[in-house]
């Protein structure tokens, strides 16, 4: 069974940094690419990042140059690095995996997994 759990979001002035962190069980072994989606109040979810078990990343224009994926495959953990946040990047951060070898585009129904989101907020 998979499961995913992010930690990581907060309350942060503009112009400050967060690390979020997604904890991953039952995708070891197995091709699987990992994802960052947002939701901010009233609009869509849209696609952050993604990272494939070999390291390949692919980024949404929200992620584009500002928040770089990483994960550490030991430990089954993906990551978000956020700097420069802005009162735009206000939304719950949700990650998703998918067991395509190969990531797939920012779409929800390309994801099959999800974790329950975690909360960034960053005052204007």
């Amino acid at each position: 069974q998979v499961r995913l759990r992010e930690s990581g979001g907060g309350s942060v002035q503009a112009g400050g940094s967060l690390r979020l962190s997604c904890a991953a069980s039952g995708l070891s072994g197995i091709d699987h690419c990992m994802a960052w989606f947002r939701q901010a109040p009233g609009k869509e979810r849209e696609g952050v990042a993604s990272i494939d078990r070999y390291g390949r990343t692919n980024y949404a224009d929200s992620g584009k140059g500002r928040f770089p994926i990483s994960q550490d495959i030991a430990k089954n953990t993906l990551y978000l690095q956020m700097d420069s946040l802005g009162p735009e990047d206000t939304a719950i951060y949700y990650c998703a995996a998918s067991t395509k070898w190969r990531c797939p585009p920012f779409e929800v129904s390309s994801f099959t997994y999800w974790g329950q989101g975690t909360q960034v907020t960053v005052p204007s």
